[in-house]
Parts: C-alpha cells; sequence; structure tokens
C-alpha cells in the first residue's frame, strides 16, 4: 500500500502549514489550475531547478505571512494561491523567472478571450 504521505519522490507533510488539502488520504484540488501548479512544482523539483525544502521553506513564510496579515479570516484563504506565490518567488529567487517577466507572461494570459487553446 502507498504512504499518503508519498507524492513522486517527495514525502509531503500530512499536517502542518505546508500540508496539501486532503479528503480520505487524498490530494484535492479545487480547480485544474491548483492540480497544474501543483505538478508543475514537483516537475521542477524532480528536474533539479529548487528542493522541496527550499519550496517549503517560501510555502510556510507565505503562509504564516498570510496568517498574520488576516488573523481569524478563512473566507478568502486559497492554499493553492499561498502555494502559487511561494512558487513564484522561489523561481524569482533562484534565477528561473523573474518577477517582472512572471508578471508581464500573466497580462498577456489574462488578456486572451475565455476558451482560449492555451498556446
Amino acid at each position: 500500500m502507498n504512504d499518503p504521505g508519498i507524492v513522486g519522490n517527495l514525502d509531503l507533510p500530512e499536517d502542518g502549514p505546508a500540508s496539501p488539502p486532503r479528503s480520505n488520504g487524498e490530494l484535492v484540488f479545487e480547480a485544474p489550475w491548483e492540480g497544474r501548479l501543483f505538478g508543475l512544482t514537483l516537475a521542477m523539483i524532480e528536474a533539479r531547478a529548487f528542493t522541496w525544502k527550499e519550496f517549503q521553506a517560501e510555502l510556510v513564510a507565505e503562509i504564516t505571512g498570510w496568517e498574520s496579515e488576516h488573523p481569524g479570516e478563512r473566507a478568502d484563504y486559497s492554499y493553492y494561491r499561498r502555494w502559487l506565490a511561494a512558487f513564484e518567488r522561489t523561481l524569482a529567487a533562484r534565477d528561473l523567472c523573474s518577477e517582472e517577466s512572471q508578471r508581464q507572461r500573466a497580462d498577456e494570459l489574462a488578456r486572451r478571450p475565455h476558451g482560449h487553446d492555451h498556446r
């Protein structure tokens, strides 16, 4: 039987601030982009662009920062929005993709019509 904490070669925490949402031990993604982001992060780690430990530190810092800025609020909290912010900061910190490049690409994608073909 597979350990529910093991995904790919990573031993993901099952509790604590960096623990991904789960239901019955399975990872839960509320939107397709969340699963894609998760997979992209794992692919970058497996490609040795950065380590899980490096990413996890950014993720914990991002979650802790959000919680400090929004004490007691949960309605607007999104685990994968925090994951995305940590991913973006990790890319910039490792000089893999600058914050400016990320903003430009996000703006380009946001201007595309609904239902575009992802090219």
